[in-house]
């Protein structure tokens, strides 16, 4: 799945990268907890996550992830966005929960599966 799927799926703002919106999507996680994010063993993720700041964007790219989706409407910091930018990483925005975002992509990766 690629992360223009996912700007439609979660109905979602993208915020930078608008250029790398093509990568392809092997995994996704939801997490709050950034040393969570460290411990996966997948790359070419994206990371749903509440959280805001710069340090997000830090571990996602340390982590082999190659988006960032913010859950619940939140916006990053400024510097978290630049950050991104610099690093050619997606960010985007969604005002579904985590729970309800995650959900929305199972469904739609079944949904891709069963045609």
């Amino acid at each position: 799945m690629k992360i223009k799927e996912i700007v439609n799926i979660l109905d979602a703002e993208v915020l930078t990268g608008e250029l790398y919106l093509d990568y392809d999507i092997e995994e996704f996680a939801a997490s709050d907890m950034l040393s969570d994010v460290l411990a996966l063993t997948k790359d070419n993720f994206l990371l749903l996550t509440g959280l805001t700041s710069q340090q997000v964007v830090r571990t996602v790219e340390i982590a082999g992830g190659i988006g960032v989706v913010f859950v619940r409407g939140k916006t990053p910091e400024p510097e978290a966005i630049g950050l991104a930018r610099s690093h050619h990483i997606p960010l985007l925005m969604t005002s579904l929960l985590a729970f309800e975002a995650c959900r929305a992509i199972v469904e739609a990766i079944n949904k891709k599966e069963t045609k």
